[in-house]
């Protein structure tokens, strides 16, 4: 018997909008940091996951504060005219302030810190939409979890997963099993839903997480230094949509 409409849950739970004193509060904040610090860098995220930029806060929580997402609020902190600034150039950062960006103030030295976001990168799944960055191709046998410490094969309960993920297979001795090999993606093509749920299952990961500096305020000079090669964007970075986190911690 179909369940009566009468029967329906309403969610009560009303998620509030963030208010103008909480934006002014972010505002206040960016602009107190703005004062202490020596420098401020412009930043956009490659790939980006909460979690590891969460490892980039927790990492720089003695040396540096991060502010990301929200970019209204932080363009009208720094001041987005010479008029308007908040510090004698801030004017030039930010009217760079576009799309997934964010701002690091800190007193660490400008070699310091273009090394360290060098090297720091987060492999990490691809999802829907992403491109593929190799070509995949699953070999005939046992259908293997790539992500385990020696590979194991996938569990008996797994099979209709992977079968709904366009796999056929048969069980061999209780292992999900392919006859012939089977092409999961393509280099260089979008991937879809199905492929990219795929690849997760079997720990391939294919997008890096990392962070692009664009540009350097020294509150000093008032100077705003490109950095070389990034002028206009951070070339080579994938951008995806997600949820930005809270702006500051």
């Amino acid at each position: 018997m179909p369940k009566s409409k009468r029967s329906k849950l309403v969610s009560l739970t009303k998620v509030s909008k963030k208010t103008r004193e909480h934006k002014n509060a972010l505002l206040t904040e960016v602009q107190q940091n703005a004062e202490k610090w020596k420098f401020c860098w412009l930043f956009e995220v490659g790939a980006m996951r909460n979690a590891h930029l969460k490892t980039v806060r927790n990492l720089w929580k003695d040396s540096a504060r991060i502010f990301f997402g929200r970019g209204a609020v932080m363009t009208k902190a720094l001041g987005a005219t010479v008029e308007e600034e908040h510090r004698m150039g801030l004017h030039k950062l930010a009217q760079q302030i576009k799309g997934q960006v964010g701002l690091l103030f800190t007193d660490s030295e400008p070699q310091e810190v273009t090394e360290w976001f060098d090297d720091f990168k987060q492999a990490d799944y691809a999802r829907t939409g992403n491109i593929a960055t190799r070509t995949v191709i699953l070999p005939a046998g046992p259908v293997m979890r790539a992500h385990s410490d020696p590979p194991e094969p996938f569990p008996h309960n797994e099979d209709p997963q992977l079968r709904k993920l366009g796999l056929t297979t048969t069980m061999k001795r209780g292992v999900p099993t392919l006859e012939n090999p089977h092409r999961v993606c393509d280099k260089g093509k979008a991937l879809t839903s199905e492929q990219a749920q795929l690849l997760k299952l079997i720990g391939e990961k294919m997008v890096v997480f990392r962070v692009g500096l664009l540009a350097r305020w020294d509150a000093a000079s008032g100077e705003v230094v490109q950095v070389e090669g990034k002028e206009g964007g951070c070339m080579g970075i994938e951008r995806e949509d997600e949820e930005d986190e809270e702006m500051s911690e």
